[in-house]
Parts: structure tokens; sequence; C-alpha cells
């Protein structure tokens, strides 16, 4: 376990500088490949939502062109670390605006997922805050772990696991049986913030092995719907992989049994 932290620490110390540049790319790539699908994909997302909703083709246009503005507007503040607060309220709004339009809700698995989206959200409004003031002068903090940027961390990584939980195969076969049994102990560890970069990193590799392996959408042809789900599956993998890389970059938090070893 030690030697396996000594590669994490080198890992990191390694890949601080562009680490967290590369982490906020993959981080918003679906919702980039989102809004450009939606200016390519313009008269099919707007007839979808005409016939789920009933509600009109000016409707259904103003619909499709929020989610391509507000989700490549939201992807160039992020990446251009302007503004970034703003970026992050619109694709939190894009997110829960596709959730209801697209009947996500009743949907466990990809709720989940999305739900892991606005926790690799939350990791990036982390990151750019500093450590939280208090508002009245001469009044005691109620100290740093009770932070907003250490609460912010706490949630993200909350939320970023549940995308594991849609990983899980409930069968009883022994390969099966061992990705659940180390898969949910890498889940819980993240969770509870211990041996927190050691875990993450460890699923950052298990996500891209699979990843390039089951969610190979150029190998199937374009024309086909199975190139369209692959793909949608690959780069919402690929924005929690960036999640999981803001925690190796940003480590735990103050919320965090890491922390609370530093104090015992």
């Amino acid at each position: 376990m030690s030697q396996a932290e000594d590669v994490a620490d080198q890992f990191l110390r390694v890949t601080k500088h562009y680490l967290p540049h590369v982490a906020r790319l993959c981080l918003v790539s679906t919702f980039l490949e989102d809004g450009v699908r939606m200016w390519f994909q313009w008269s099919e997302q707007s007839e979808y939502i005409d016939s789920t909703w009933s509600c009109g083709r000016f409707l259904a246009n103003v619909f499709v062109l929020l989610n391509l503005l507000g989700q490549l507007g939201g992807c160039v503040l992020i990446i251009s670390r302007n503004f970034v607060q703003y970026g992050c309220c619109s694709l939190f709004g894009i997110i829960a605006l596709q959730t209801v339009a697209y009947s996500i809700l009743w949907d466990p698995k990809f709720l989940m997922r999305n739900l892991a989206l606005g926790g690799g959200l939350l990791l990036l409004l982390a990151e750019c805050r500093g450590e939280a003031r208090s508002v009245f002068a001469g009044v005691p903090s109620l100290g740093h772990q009770s932070s907003p940027k250490h609460l912010l961390q706490l949630g993200g990584r909350v939320l970023l696991v549940l995308m594991f939980m849609t990983l899980l195969h409930f069968d009883l076969s022994l390969i099966s049986v061992l990705q659940n049994l180390v898969g949910s102990a890498l889940i819980v560890l993240v969770a509870v913030g211990f041996k927190t970069k050691l875990a993450a990193l460890t699923l950052v590799v298990w996500l891209l092995c699979i990843n390039f392996t089951f969610n190979a959408f150029w190998n199937i042809p374009s024309y086909k719907p199975m190139h369209d789900f692959l793909k949608y599956d690959f780069f919402q993998t690929t924005s929690v992989i960036g999640g999981l890389l803001l925690v190796v970059a940003l480590g735990p938090g103050g919320v965090s049994m890491d922390e609370k070893k530093k104090e015992w």
C-alpha cells in the first residue's frame, strides 16, 4: 500500500502543472460533444421534444438553442478560466433541463450518471473558490472543515461515485464478483476520503480501460443507433474521469478521513 501511494505521489509531482487542465477538459467533454451534436442534429432533437411534450416547434427549437448555447458557452468559460462560477451554473441548468426534458428522472442509471456529472461541477467550483471568510468581523469562523470549498469537495466526491454504481454487474461469475468487490471498496474510499488520491487514481485507470474497451463508438458505423449510444457513454465516462483527476489534483478536502488523520 505504501509503495502504491508513493507511485501516486510521484505521478502527482510529475503532472501537477498540467493535470488540472487535463481534468477540466475531460470534465466538460460530454457537454462539448452534446452541444456540437445539438447543432448537427437540430431537426431530430427538435422533433423529439415536440413529439414528446407536444409543445410546438417554436418551443422545441428554443430548447435546442438553450442546450447549444448553454453547454458551449459554459465550456468556454470553464476552459478559459474566466467566470468559472457562471459556466458551472450554466451547465448545472442544462443538466436539470435535460433531466426533465428527456425523462431521465425516472431512469435510475441515467439519473445517477447526471448526478455524477453534477459532482464533477461541484469540484470545479471548489477548485476556483478560495477559503471562505467570516461574514462578520470579529466573529470566529466555523473552522476550515466547514468552509464552502471543503463542503463542495465532499459533495463532489460523493456524487462522483454514483457513476460506478451503474457499472456494477449483479451476476455470480467470479470476475463480476471480484470487480464488484474491488470497485465498491474504491468507491467507499473516495466517498469517505481515505487514501483518496490513490483510490481516485485507481478508479481513473479502471474507467479508462472500461471506456476504451466497451464504449469504442468509432468501431460502429455512424448510421447505426448504437454509435450514438456508445458515444454518449464514452464522453459521460470521460467527464467522470475528469472529476476524479480533480480529486487527485486537489486532494479530498477538509471533510475527509485523510484530513482527520493529520489531526490524530
